[in-house]
């Protein structure tokens, strides 16, 4: 038996690799950006607002145009230079986050929504273009460790950047962390300005984008319903997300909990605490469980502890009224959900030829930022109808994705060994 290439090293692969390095150091400092606008916003509408719907409606507008323009945001992906549209993304989002500068009267929110829309839907290209480009800049035995890398910088970069971002929100005021973030997606485009990415050469139709657009899409759907093998990865964060959305979105209104007086210091330490989690998972998943045949019974497995570990938050919340120790319970749900997070990508990335992968991670997107929006929407609107406390919204969240857990190792576990054994799931 021909034994696999080793993998590198994170060092080794970010030391080695040029391209990857420069790709992971913009998305290093983007992300850094990303969480101090973040935690400022959500302090900015609970501010302005008072309303756990309002802020309900901020997680929304952050998914559901991103997941509506996901299929075009796709096909551009696939269409054009996925290195020229990671700038373009990072140049029009450093111009519209300056925009946030001028909201401060209650009669003004709408203008976050109206602000917060234009951001996503412009980065909303970014994600499938990073994602697809990845494979083609990393050799395929290393794609766990490249992935492993990115999780855990967006895992690093929330810690950091949501706890920097609570407390410059207080000492410094809502206008520096907007700047900050204005000028990190500068800096993240000068680095991949610098990256070399190779790409499938695509031969562009006669007809225009937007005339093209439904064909390439539906294109994109039929390569996924030919191959359930893919089906199934692209759905798997989606299935993560019925109970997960929620719970992150409730996560914030937890904070707020514990310490009114500086609720933009407590969020960014619980957010801080889902960063840390995100990060370790994967790290270790990659250590422990190497045999690829496992990884769909750890992604089951990892849903289902991601809702017990915020069914046990919101004990710990019950318990110990304003209390930090509820940090821990979540930083355990993320550890699992970043696991689940990264070895979907990683076994999508395999499975995907590089002229579809862009529209399938598109899809993907679609499907979870449509997934976590409903959830979030319901969750909200629980609470502001006074139907449950937060504490039972977040139990019954997390006992959601307990049951979504099940769900995957019931149907999809199964599925995903006949398939391996048949040698029906494809290979990029």
């Amino acid at each position: 038996m021909e034994t696999p290439p080793r993998q590198a090293g994170y060092v080794e692969l970010l030391r080695e690799n040029a391209s990857f390095r420069r790709l992971w150091t913009g998305t290093v400092i983007s992300l850094f950006g990303d969480w101090f606008n973040t935690i400022a916003l959500y302090s900015l509408i609970l501010k302005l607002s008072g309303s756990e719907f309002a802020l309900g409606a901020v997680f929304i507008t952050k998914m559901l145009p991103w997941a509506l323009a996901s299929p075009l945001a796709g096909i551009l992906a696939d269409r054009f230079n996925r290195r020229r549209l990671m700038i373009l993304s990072d140049l029009l989002r450093a111009v519209v986050v300056l925009g946030f500068l001028f909201v401060d009267e209650p009669s003004e929110v709408f203008l976050i929504y109206v602000l917060t829309t234009a951001q996503v839907v412009m980065g909303s290209v970014f994600q499938p273009s990073r994602n697809a480009s990845i494979p083609n800049i990393v050799q395929r035995h290393n794609l766990v460790t490249a992935n492993t890398i990115m999780s855990a910088t967006w895992s690093v970069m929330l810690a950091l950047g949501a706890a920097a971002g609570g407390f410059a929100v207080e000492w410094f005021g809502l206008r520096t962390v907007f700047i900050l973030d204005s000028a990190s997606y500068l800096l993240s485009a000068w680095f991949i300005y610098r990256t070399v990415i190779p790409q499938y050469t695509y031969t562009a139709p006669d007809d225009s984008l937007v005339r093209t657009a439904h064909k390439k899409v539906m294109e994109g759907l039929r390569h996924m319903q030919q191959y359930p093998s893919i089906r199934r990865m692209a759905t798997t964060k989606a299935v993560w997300a019925m109970g997960g959305g929620a719970l992150v979105f409730l996560l914030a209104l937890l904070g707020e909990t514990i310490s009114p007086g500086e609720a933009s210091v407590s969020i960014g330490v619980l957010f801080a605490a889902r960063g840390i989690g995100t990060g370790i998972g994967p790290i270790l998943v990659r250590a422990w469980i190497r045999d690829e045949a496992r990884w769909p019974l750890m992604i089951g497995s990892c849903i289902i502890i991601t809702g017990l570990g915020y069914i046990l938050a919101g004990w710990v919340a019950f318990l110990f009224t304003a209390s930090y120790l509820v940090a821990i319970p979540v930083m355990l749900a993320h550890t699992a959900g970043g696991s689940n997070w990264v070895f979907s990508t990683v076994l999508l990335q395999q499975r995907v030829v590089d002229q579809y992968r862009g529209r399938v991670f598109a899809t993907e997107w679609l499907l979870v930022m449509g997934m976590e929006s409903l959830s979030i929407f319901v969750a909200s609107l629980i609470l502001e109808m006074g139907l449950m406390t937060l504490i039972e919204v977040i139990w019954l969240f997390g006992g959601i994705a307990v049951f979504s857990g099940v769900f995957w190792l019931i149907f999809v576990v199964p599925a995903e060994k006949r398939d391996r054994l048949a040698g029906n799931i494809p290979q990029s």
